[in-house]
């Protein structure tokens, strides 16, 4: 298994200027005020590192709309990015500007990138039966948290964050909580996958047990629960359902827990399970959620 936390992204982490550090700290902080997640917080830090080393290292108060059109320009006709992405690193620069800087931008006008009109990948229910009955390791996680996929349409995302307090197996649902748009949401817990979480419930239980007789047994909790309640972080409630087997400190906090699976040990999972299984479709864990759609 995978550890839960990734400290940086995988592109380069060169500091622009000596000041950059502080602006990034600053950055962060404001991200952090707005309970942006800890992915938004990595990905906009990285795309405003981009932006400063895309102009040779100048500070970003010393540049403007100009620089910035000139950036999302690069990226569309040199680096070939989707429409997506140039949106992501436009979002994440704007967000300095405004929040960081307290500068007011005028309109932009770059090259935008096109946005392509693309259909899902849909499995059919054979090709999830094959794809299910295909994965394999971690004792028959995977193959859980891919049902869970299918059968509740879970983001993988929300799979890995499921927490035990939110698996209710007599209603047959679950609670999704800070979905996408920071919702929470309900949704049907298949019949099938009841008998598989219940094991790996009291699996987790287990786990918890052991971690607290070592002086360990502490999650992450969301906000500003555990300054209301301290106690809830060691409660076997408030834990992963699918834990990862090692413990890991917090990125933002640096104390060490024990964290959910890591979500790129799930997505090589299911991209192994559909190649053994012989699918020519391109398998990804979200196309579980287009197949419960």
């Amino acid at each position: 298994m995978a550890l839960g936390y990734r400290y940086a992204p995988s592109q380069s982490t060169n500091a622009p200027t000596h000041q950059s550090p502080r602006l990034l700290d600053r950055l962060r902080q404001a991200l952090r005020t707005k309970h942006y997640a800890y992915r938004t917080e990595q990905t906009y830090v990285y795309w405003v590192r981009r932006f400063i080393l895309h102009h040779g290292k100048r500070h970003p108060r010393e540049m403007g709309a100009p620089e910035i059109e000139a950036f999302l320009s690069h990226l569309a006709v040199a680096g070939r990015v989707s429409a997506s992405t140039q949106t992501q690193a436009l979002c994440a620069v704007l967000f300095l500007y405004k929040h960081v800087l307290r500068i007011d931008l005028p309109a932009l006008d770059a090259v935008r990138a096109r946005r392509p009109k693309r259909l899902p990948v849909v499995l059919s229910r054979s090709e999830v039966r094959h794809l299910l009955h295909a994965v394999n390791g971690s004792h028959g996680v995977y193959r859980l948290m891919a049902g869970l996929m299918y059968g509740s349409g879970l983001r993988l995302m929300e799979c890995c964050r499921l927490r035990v307090k939110d698996v209710d197996l007599e209603r047959r649902q679950l609670i999704v909580r800070e979905a996408k748009g920071d919702k929470d949401r309900a949704v049907p817990l298949a019949n099938a996958s009841c008998d598989a979480l219940r094991r790996q419930i009291a699996w987790r239980a287990e786990l918890h047990e052991l971690d607290l007789k070592n002086g360990q047994g502490r999650a992450e909790l969301p906000t500003a629960l555990e300054r209301k309640c301290p106690s809830a972080a060691y409660q076997l409630g408030w834990q992963f359902v699918f834990a990862s087997d090692r413990l890991s400190r917090c990125p933002r906090t640096g104390r060490p827990g024990r964290h959910h699976l890591h979500e790129s040990a799930v997505g090589a999972a299911i991209s192994k399970a559909a190649h053994s299984s012989g699918l020519r479709k391109r398998v990804t864990c979200h196309a579980l959620r287009h197949a419960y759609a």
